[in-house]
């Protein structure tokens, strides 16, 4: 069988317009015990989330559990990227079974989701399966979620996807987005999100262009 390739993408890598990201309990108070990973990439690989859903303009909800009586306020790395954005507040562990969110899933209308936050084997498991169950197509941004222990965070994602969720990370989704280092509009966006929350990658860029004024869109 003759095969012939085109310069397209396909059909499972996201865009900007085609997925709605849902944010979940990036809290004080779950943080304090989340253990798989350090709070500080934690916080960062979410801001980073953030900020490239702002920037390209990716529907997305924000949700916290119990904020005012027990879970304290969300990252504010989150919430500032989204300002004035509501944050839809829960009493239920599994967002799914949350009408508010629920509701604001149908209003935006999107087939495709993306999943992440605090703790990977309860908010994250519940919504993902959940979901999937009713038909959605399903990713979760592995490294911008985080557990009680690795163990846990491991065996929820193992659990995921065995279920048919789609495993990424929190850089890979940003650079999925933009995936075209000619896309001009979105280069300088994209380049100083990772300058200021890639870590290594971000270390990199400011080293290239400050050196040599160099540009990946170049050739």
């Amino acid at each position: 069988m003759s095969i012939k390739a085109t310069p397209t993408p396909g059909p499972l890598l996201l865009s900007p317009q085609d997925h709605t990201l849902i944010m979940i309990d990036f809290q004080s108070q779950m943080a304090f015990a989340t253990k798989s990973i350090d709070a500080v990439e934690l916080r960062n690989n979410a801001a980073l989330v953030a900020h490239a859903a702002k920037g390209f303009g990716v529907s997305t909800i924000l949700t916290t559990v119990a904020e005012k009586s027990f879970s304290g306020p969300m990252f504010a790395e989150i919430t500032e990227a989204f300002p004035g954005q509501k944050l839809l507040d829960r009493t239920s562990m599994n967002t799914w079974e949350d009408a508010p969110v629920i509701e604001e899933v149908n209003k935006i209308g999107k087939g495709r989701l993306v999943f992440c936050g605090l703790w990977t084997s309860v908010c994250i498991v519940g919504p993902t399966l959940s979901a999937l169950a009713q038909g959605y197509e399903v990713y979760v941004i592995a490294d911008a979620c985080g557990d009680v222990s690795t163990e846990a965070h491991d065996r929820a994602m193992d659990r995921m996807v065995q279920a048919g969720v789609r495993p990424m990370t929190s850089l890979q989704y940003m650079l999925e987005l933009q995936r075209d280092w000619a896309r001009t509009e979105t280069y300088d966006m994209t380049t100083g999100i990772a300058k200021k929350f890639g870590g290594a990658y971000g270390l990199g860029i400011i080293y290239a262009k400050t050196m040599f004024g160099a540009s990946e869109g170049a050739h």
